[in-house]
């Protein structure tokens, strides 16, 4: 039960895609699933970095608390001890932790499950006790370590979940639902990507800025901001070049005009199998650079504002059951510095960041309170122990009541490291600050940022 007496958020999701709180949860952390979605897709040009994937590859972690007393959770590694103590000590009954024999940095945890066979017999077993798997999104992969195990999906499978995913899809479903949306175009095929274009380009030639993005990109991944016809032909002619050679008959690319913000939000609601949804929470997305750093709670929308996000999650809900899909769905809005809202820039039918800080909301974020989940980047010559954190923190760590950060993720810090290597690397500290007031809030983000910089290398 959360603060109000009404069931918690991971009981109503069980309700929700189960129709019962009963049964237990098998949680896996499979962040970045859509790479998977995207494996046969047409892409932008990008760059990633091996660093950077083992380190998005532990945000697996997350899916610890998610669970309780009962539900099981798969990871890639064994938690450090000392983080795990903090977690108890707060009095989180955590779940059944499962973990792979062989953590390889490139794969995420789905992967990690499929190659040990130890652990998809241990999983297995569970498959009789009503145990259904929730992953943090659904691929192929995801398919594949289902039947392999005999754990039911708690969610559809991998060919309605990638559909709903799409870019293209948010935006027809909005220009199809009334919801308003920036001016765009969304292309399935190289014709109508050359119409929008030729859209696009009488926007550039305004002086407004347009962005083509990947159907699937993430994290900032899979997305160009164009400021003149030369990049946008450029980009056009890449793409169709690559599709021709390939013999693609179709493609998925959504362009649009670019427009100002004053906040980005991120809002939730859950659809049911029963074509129900509900409505969980709209928060203030921290971004930088189209990339997620955190949230801000609650968010500082007014009652119109706040009745546009409410009316686009009943409309988008009623229309995603309808195709079909379950489960929680998370939305991309912003607010216009004028205080006008676009209710649905994407929708992501999936887990979302601000799905696994929930569970700490209800529990340790009393009404009132503020909050902020972000992440802390660190630069680091060795691996870092969990208690060298808890050391230098000190007070500010939170302790179950007040104010403090709650740690809730550290896999991530130390995700970066190559064995035997001696060479600094980056890793990320994740948690929930939480505060009596704004002020406060801020003022607690900028004192752990100087203790943690004694960490930094």
């Amino acid at each position: 039960m959360d603060d109000t007496g009404k069931p918690g958020f991971i009981p109503r999701l069980k309700e929700a895609v189960l129709g019962s709180a009963e049964p237990p949860l098998v949680f896996l952390g499979n962040f970045e699933v859509e790479e998977e979605w995207a494996a046969d897709e047409q892409g932008l040009p990008r760059v990633s970095a091996s660093g950077g994937a083992a380190v998005v590859n532990r945000m697996d972690e997350f899916a610890l608390l998610l669970g309780g007393k009962g539900d099981h959770v798969v990871l890639k590694r064994a938690p450090d001890p000392g983080y795990r103590a903090y977690l108890e000590e707060l009095g989180l009954d955590l779940p059944e932790i499962h973990v792979a024999a062989e953590s390889d940095p490139a794969r995420n945890v789905s992967r990690d499950a499929l190659a040990d066979p130890a652990l998809l017999r241990a999983l297995a077993g569970l498959a009789a006790g009503g145990a259904h798997l929730l992953a943090h999104g659904v691929s192929t992969v995801e398919e594949e370590l289902s039947a392999r195990t005999g754990v039911p999906l708690a969610a559809p499978g991998a060919a309605r979940c990638k559909a709903v995913n799409s870019k293209v899809y948010s935006r027809r479903i909005a220009d199809e639902l009334g919801l308003r949306q920036p001016g765009g175009w969304a292309c399935d095929t190289l014709e109508e990507l050359a119409e929008a274009v030729t859209g696009a380009a009488e926007v550039l030639a305004t002086g407004r800025k347009v962005v083509l993005k990947e159907a699937f990109g993430v994290s900032g991944k899979g997305i160009s901001v164009v400021t003149s016809r030369h990049r946008l032909d450029r980009l056009h002619r890449m793409i169709e070049k690559t599709a021709r050679r390939a013999g693609r008959e179709r493609i998925a690319f959504v362009l649009e005009d670019w427009v100002d913000k004053r906040t980005d939000l991120n809002y939730q609601f859950t659809v049911g199998r029963d074509g129900s949804a509900h409505f969980d929470f709209v928060k203030e997305a921290i971004t930088e650079g189209g990339v997620h750093k955190g949230h801000r709670i609650p968010a500082r929308l007014d009652d119109a504002q706040l009745a546009a996000i409410t009316r686009a999650a009943e409309v988008l809900g009623a229309r995603l059951a309808a195709d079909g899909y379950y489960g929680v769905v998370g939305v991309d809005a912003l607010v216009e510095p004028d205080g006008g809202i676009f209710p649905v820039l994407e929708i992501n039918a999936r887990n979302n960041m601000s799905t696994y800080q929930v569970p700490l909301q209800e529990r340790f974020v009393p009404d009132g309170a503020f909050a902020m989940a972000r992440h802390y980047p660190l630069r680091l010559a060795t691996p870092l122990p969990f208690g060298r954190v808890r050391t230098v923190l000190g007070d500010l760590l939170f302790g179950g009541t007040g104010d403090g950060l709650l740690v809730n993720n550290f896999a991530t810090v130390n995700a970066g490291a190559e064995p035997a290597a001696g060479e600094p690397f980056a890793g990320r500290l994740y948690g929930l600050l939480i505060a009596a007031s704004a002020d406060e809030l801020d003022a607690l983000d900028t004192r752990i940022t100087g203790r943690l910089a004694e960490l930094q290398h």
